[in-house]
Order: C-alpha cells, then sequence, then structure tokens
C-alpha cells in the first residue's frame, strides 16, 4: 500500500512558497537568463498543486521582474544581472560553513554566495553522492539509504571528512569557500564546532557558520518538487521525520540564522547581509 501524503496545514499561501522555490533556482543560477519555464500546466504536475495556484505563483514573480510572458503560453526568466559575478578576494581566506535540514534552501544559499563572490561552492551531496551511492551497494544497501547504521556510521563520517578536505585544499590556495551540508551533528557539537575553527585558524582561514532555518510547510514543498531519490523515506512518512528533527534548532556556537520560509525575506537579501557580515567580520565564528 503506498503511504498516503500528509496534509498540509499550510502556515503562508501555496502559491507564495511556489513563488519563493522558483525564485531562488533564479537567484542561485539553477533557472537562468532567459530560460524558458514550463508551461503552467507542467509547472503544477510538478509542484503538485493546481494550474490556479502556478498562475497565482507566476503573478509574484511577474511583478517582480524574474518573470516576463512572452505569450499566453510562453514564459522567459528574466534576469540580466547574473552574468556579473563580483570577484572577491580577502586578505585571509574565509570558510562559510552552510548547514540545515534537507530542503532548507542551504544549497541555493550557497550558490547564491558563490555567484556573488566567485568563491568555490562545496556542496556535500554534488562532492560525495556518486561515491557514497556506489559504496552502499556494495555493502548491500539501496544506494538512496540515508538512515540505516551502515550509512551514519560508516560512510557519512568519510563525506564529511572529504567535504572539509576540499575546503583545506581551497585554502592552502589561498581561497575562500562556501561548504554546503546538512551539518546536524557537527553543528550540534560545540567541541566539533571549535575544533574546525582552529583548524582553520591554523590555516590562516576565518570561519562562518551559517544555519539555514525553513518552516515545514515550505520545506516539504521542496522536497517534494526536487524529487530525490534520498528523499524517498522522508516523504513516505513526512510527519515520522518531522517528529524526529527539531525544526528550532540553533547551533550552540555563534552563527548567522537565515530563515528561507515563505514569509521571510526574499533569500538574496539575507545573502548579501550575510555576506557583508563576513566581509566586514562581523560573522566571525
Amino acid at each position: 500500500m503506498t503511504p498516503s501524503r500528509p496534509r498540509l496545514v499550510r502556515s503562508e499561501a501555496l502559491h507564495q512558497q511556489v513563488a519563493r522555490n522558483i525564485r531562488n533556482d533564479i537567484e542561485a543560477g539553477v533557472l537562468r537568463d532567459g530560460d524558458a519555464l514550463p508551461s503552467t500546466r507542467d509547472l503544477a504536475e510538478q509542484w503538485g498543486v493546481s494550474v490556479f495556484t502556478i498562475s497565482e505563483a507566476m503573478k509574484v514573480l511577474t511583478a517582480e521582474g524574474l518573470v516576463v510572458s512572452k505569450s499566453r503560453s510562453k514564459r522567459i526568466v528574466h534576469a540580466p544581472d547574473q552574468a556579473r559575478t563580483q570577484r572577491v578576494r580577502l586578505e585571509r581566506p574565509h570558510i562559510v560553513l552552510v548547514g540545515g535540514y534537507a530542503g532548507s534552501g542551504k544549497t541555493e544559499l550557497g550558490r547564491i554566495l558563490a555567484r556573488e563572490t566567485g568563491w568555490p561552492m562545496l556542496d556535500k551531496d554534488t562532492l560525495t553522492r556518486p561515491v557514497v551511492e556506489a559504496a552502499l551497494e556494495l555493502l548491500g544497501k539501496s544506494p538512496h539509504d540515508r538512515e540505516s547504521d551502515a550509512y551514519l556510521n560508516h560512510i557519512r563520517p568519510r563525506e564529511y571528512e572529504a567535504l572539509i578536505a576540499a575546503a583545506d585544499e581551497n585554502v592552502e590556495c589561498g581561497t575562500s569557500a562556501i561548504v554546503t551540508a546538512p551539518f546536524i551533528r557537527e553543528f550540534s557539537d560545540p567541541a566539533w564546532v571549535r575544533r574546525s575553527q582552529a583548524h582553520f585558524t591554523a590555516l590562516q582561514a576565518i570561519t562562518t557558520l551559517a544555519w539555514v532555518y525553513c518552516d515545514a510547510e515550505t520545506m516539504h514543498t521542496y522536497v517534494r518538487h526536487r524529487g530525490a531519490a534520498r528523499d524517498a523515506a522522508k516523504l513516505a512518512d513526512w510527519e515520522g521525520y518531522l517528529a524526529s528533527i527539531d525544526l528550532n534548532f540553533r547551533p550552540p556556537e555563534p552563527y548567522v540564522l537565515v530563515d528561507n520560509s515563505a514569509s521571510s525575506r526574499p533569500l538574496q537579501s539575507q545573502a548579501k547581509e550575510l555576506l557583508e557580515s563576513v566581509l566586514h567580520g562581523r560573522a566571525e565564528g
């Protein structure tokens, strides 16, 4: 029997949730200037919402100037500033560790920061997923397993080792980097945070922690839309997944909070504020 999807109790209009996620994709460069969006019907199917909801979301994005209607059936992404990437070179390299739950928007935040600075974007899933999937299959597990002891105790720690090693190599070359991963276990451990800060300090780098918060409804909308196989277990029992996490979690060490809920300020605005903190030394961990 296929599990039924949980009924959403929406704290924010669903079209605003969809509009925010599409806006984030534009600001993160996933959707490029001049790209044609799928039809209203196709978007409704992708997002699992009504045609009316998509039409309302498009009205929001059109009013913001991010989407332009070329005809009744064709909408184009309008983001001419995407090509204007600022190259930021600091006297000391800066490592920005961006954490958050699945679907919170941490990767989108990382991409926006990378586009604003020209710094390399190091995302855990991008860097490690093919190897992780192969390793899980060799262990007789599903390549999409992220809940078993085999993954949590043997594979996951190596993912984070590889991620930090990639950050190290950039720092050793005098380059700042954006590092995105859930970091749930790591940010919960003050000793891990302090060790990481000391490690990067020894390499003459400065470390900033950023935590991305997102309300459950917006997070569910995004996770369902992206359709990643690794999210299947979460979506099959969304209420159970929510019960297993703490949406009110905040790192015990100094951090910058970014709120990616549908009702919050645009992610790009918050990304620019985070970057200002980094550049002016107000976000040092």
